[in-house]
C-alpha cells in the first residue's frame, strides 16, 4: 500500500517539522511540535519515527487540510483545553444515575451509557456524518453511511447537546446539489440523499446502497430535534428549505395505486437488507417513517408561515398500513407473505420494530399486532444475525408498548452484537470492533426510557417498576 500515497517533510526546525501527505487527489498536513531535544527520521517510505534524546517526550501534532497551521500549540495548552472542554461538557447534558438502583445489571449499563457519551462526543460530532467506526479506523473504505446518522446523533439532542447535532447538519447544505441532481437523474423532485459518501457528498457504488430510502427521512426528523431543542426562527430559517425539498422526494419517490386507492413504496431496499428492490413493497418501517417525516415537514411549513401541501396531506392520509399475517404479526413487506417461515426474513434487522419505538404510534398500526410481533420477535428472531442498534431498537419499542421489562433486558441482551468492551465500544466482529451506531442507539433508548415521548405522561417509562430501577435523571429531552 506505501507506494498508493506519499509523506514528505515540507518544513523543519529544531522542535517542529511539517509532513505533507498525498493520497489521490487528498492532500493534507501533519505539524509536529515537541518540547526539549528530539529527531524526526524516515525509517522507511510513509514511516517517520520522533525518538527523545531524554526520557520523556511532549509533543503535540496537529492536522490540518489547508496550509500548516502556524500558531503554535504546547503540550500543556492542549491538556488544559481538553479538560476545560471535558468539564463544560458534562456539566452541560444530561445524566442519568443508576446508584439506586439494585438490579444486577445495572452497573454494567451505567457504564456503557458513561463510556458511549465520551465516545460519541469525539467521534461523531464534526463537520461531517461520522463513519460507523468514527474516527478509530477505517470501515467501508472511509465512507459515511447516511442512514446511521440518525444511530450516531439522534442522541445528542435528546441529551441536551443539540450544538453537536447541528454543527454536523450543516453538511446536508453542501452536498445538496449532488441529492438534487441524482434526483433528477432517476425522475424524482426534490433532493434524494445518498446512502454511502464522502465529505464531498459523492454517491459510493453499492448494489445494496442505491436502493436505500430510510435514510431519507433522517434529515427531517434530525432537524425537528434541533428545532424541539431550540424553537426559533433561526433553526426555522436554517432547514426549512432543506426539510421541505426532501419531502419533495418522499412524495414523489411514493405510487399512487389508483385500484385500491392507497399509496405504496416500492423498488427499494429496506433496512432489513435481506429483502430485494425489485420483490419489496411497502416495507414497515418505511411506511411509518414516510407518514412521519411527512407530517413533521407540514409542520414545518406552518411554522414558516407556508400552507400545507393539500397533495402531501392526500398522501398522508392513504399510506398503506402496514401488512399483517393470519396470526396478527407484521410482515417484513407486504410482499414477504412468508415472513415467519424464510429465515432471510428473520435475520439482520427487525426493523419492523422500528415502526414503533424509533417513531410514535401511528394510524397504519395496530398496538396489539405490534406486541404480538415484538413477542413474536424476542423468542424466535435469529440473534446470531444482527447488528448492534437492532438491541436498543428493540428496547424503544417495547418500552412504547409499555413493556419495560423487555427494554431493560434488550438493552442488556447477552448477545455477541451486544458486547460492550471494556472501553465502552460496541464489538460486532474481528471485522467490525467499533460500532458507534450500537452507542449512539444505547443512549437514545436510555433517554426515551428516562424522559419518554410526546404525549407519555408516565415516568421512567422504560424501566420496571419493580423497585429495582430507582432510575434518576435530569436534562434530557423526550423523543417525539
Amino acid at each position: 500500500m506505501n507506494d498508493k500515497h506519499s509523506t514528505t517533510i515540507i518544513a523543519q526546525d529544531a522542535q517542529s517539522a511539517v509532513l505533507k501527505r498525498v493520497l489521490d487527489a487528498t492532500t493534507y498536513y501533519v505539524t509536529i511540535r515537541w518540547e526539549g531535544n528530539a529527531t524526526i527520521k524516515e525509517k522507511e517510505k510513509n514511516y517517520f519515527v520522533l525518538t527523545p534524546q531524554g526520557d520523556s517526550l511532549a509533543f503535540t501534532c496537529e492536522f490540518t487540510s489547508d496550509a500548516p497551521s502556524k500558531e503554535k500549540v504546547n503540550v500543556d495548552q492542549t491538556l488544559s483545553a481538553a479538560a476545560e472542554y471535558w468539564v463544560s461538557f458534562w456539566k452541560k447534558g444530561g445524566a442519568v444515575d443508576f446508584s439506586l438502583c439494585t438490579d444486577s445489571r445495572a452497573k454494567e449499563l451505567e457504564r456503557r451509557v458513561v463510556l458511549s457519551q465520551y465516545l460519541l462526543a469525539i467521534q461523531c460530532a464534526g463537520t461531517t456524518p461520522p463513519q460507523e467506526t468514527g474516527l478509530t479506523y477505517n470501515s467501508w473504505f472511509g465512507k459515511f453511511h447516511l442512514e446511521m446518522i440518525w444511530w450516531h446523533q439522534a442522541q445528542f439532542a435528546l441529551w441536551n447537546r443539540a450544538d453537536l447535532l447541528d454543527r454536523t447538519l450543516g453538511w446536508y447544505e453542501k452536498a445538496e446539489p449532488i441529492a438534487r441532481e441524482i434526483a433528477r437523474r432517476q425522475g424524482f423532485q426534490g433532493v434524494r440523499w445518498m446512502k454511502m459518501t464522502d465529505p464531498g457528498a459523492l454517491e459510493a457504488p453499492s448494489k445494496v446502497g442505491s436502493f436505500l430510502i430510510w435514510q431519507q427521512p433522517h434529515l427531517i426528523y434530525l432537524a425537528e430535534l434541533i428545532y424541539r431543542a431550540n424553537p426559533s426562527e433561526e433553526v426555522i430559517k436554517k432547514y426549512n428549505r432543506l426539510v421541505q425539498e426532501t419531502a419533495k422526494f418522499m412524495y414523489s419517490f411514493a405510487t399512487y395505486d389508483e385500484l385500491e386507492g392507497r399509496f405504496v413504496l416500492k423498488g427499494a431496499i429496506p433496512a432489513q437488507e435481506t429483502l430485494r428492490a425489485a420483490e419489496t413493497v411497502n416495507p414497515p418501517f418505511e411506511l411509518s417513517y414516510w407518514h412521519f417525516a411527512m407530517e413533521t415537514a407540514q409542520k414545518w411549513r406552518e411554522r414558516s408561515g407556508e400552507k400545507r401541501n393539500l397533495q402531501w396531506d392526500e398522501m398522508i392520509d392513504k399510506l398503506s398500513p402496514l401488512a399483517y399475517n393470519e396470526d396478527k404479526l407484521y410482515l417484513a413487506a407486504e410482499t414477504a407473505v412468508d415472513t415467519y417461515k424464510d429465515i432471510r426474513f428473520t435475520s439482520d434487522h427487525m426493523a419492523v420494530l422500528g415502526s414503533v419505538g424509533i417513531l410514535p404510534m401511528c394510524k397504519l398500526i395496530r398496538e396489539d399486532y405490534m406486541k404480538n410481533t415484538l413477542h413474536w420477535i424476542w423468542d424466535n428472531w435469529n440473534w446470531g444475525k444482527t447488528w448492534g442498534w437492532d438491541y436498543p431498537m428493540t428496547a424503544m419499542n417495547a418500552a412504547r408498548l409499555g413493556e419495560p421489562e423487555k427494554a431493560v433486558g434488550a438493552l442488556l441482551m447477552e448477545k455477541r452484537t451486544n458486547t460492550y468492551l471494556v472501553n465502552g465500544h460496541n464489538y460486532q466482529d474481528g471485522r467490525l470492533r467499533v460500532y458507534l451506531p450500537g452507542n449512539g442507539g444505547l443512549l437514545t433508548a436510555v433517554a426515551m426510557m428516562c424522559a419518554g415521548w410526546d404525549g407519555c405522561k408516565e415516568q421512567t417509562p422504560g424501566f420496571p417498576k419493580d423497585g429495582k430501577w430507582n432510575v434518576r435523571w435530569e436534562g434530557l429531552n423526550p423523543m417525539p
